[in-house]
């Protein structure tokens, strides 16, 4: 009888430890499962964040084009500006001399 009860406790013990165990093995499974899905969204945000740099650099791109078009529009408009100051100044100076 004695050893049939020791027996018996031994086997509640193992049974008590290895419910302990399911229920680590569980919870470590559910806890990994929280991290997995955070990682996914983490991920998708990335992802997201990935194609607005990406968007970002394509409108800065743009704008450097915009901007050394309105550098080169400017420079040809300062040519211009130039060229029609001097004929003025030339016009000028046959307007201003004396007739002979």
């Amino acid at each position: 009888m004695i050893v049939a009860a020791g027996v018996e406790v031994k086997i509640s013990r193992l049974e008590s430890i290895v419910e302990q165990i399911g229920e680590a093995v569980l919870a470590t499974t559910e806890t990994i499962e929280r991290l997995a899905e955070r990682v996914d969204t983490l991920s998708t945000q990335v992802e997201e964040q990935g194609k607005q740099v990406q968007q970002q650099g394509y409108q800065i791109l743009a704008l450097c084009d915009a901007v050394q078009t309105l550098a080169e529009t400017q420079d040809d408009s300062l040519q211009r500006l130039t060229q029609l100051t001097h004929t003025l100044d030339r016009l000028t100076r046959l307007i201003e001399e004396p007739d002979d």
